[in-house]
């Protein structure tokens, strides 16, 4: 069983990594290393600064 679950856990790391769900979590890790005293926003602001940033300078992507 407990190996079912390690499986499951590393699949879904994988998968958030894949598809960026995880990049609030590096982020903030990112900020707690490099830049201690900052400020870490809310994952709503995170969100809307990430998705206002890639409007602002869009790159080739699929969507």
């Amino acid at each position: 069983m407990t190996g079912l679950l390690d499986t499951g856990r590393s699949l879904r790391r994988f998968w958030r990594g894949v598809t960026g769900a995880d990049a609030y979590e590096r982020y903030c890790a990112h900020l707690a290393r490099v830049h201690p005293g900052a400020r870490i926003p809310s994952e709503r602001e995170f969100w809307r600064a990430k998705y206002d940033e890639m409007d602002r300078n869009p790159t080739s992507r699929c969507c």
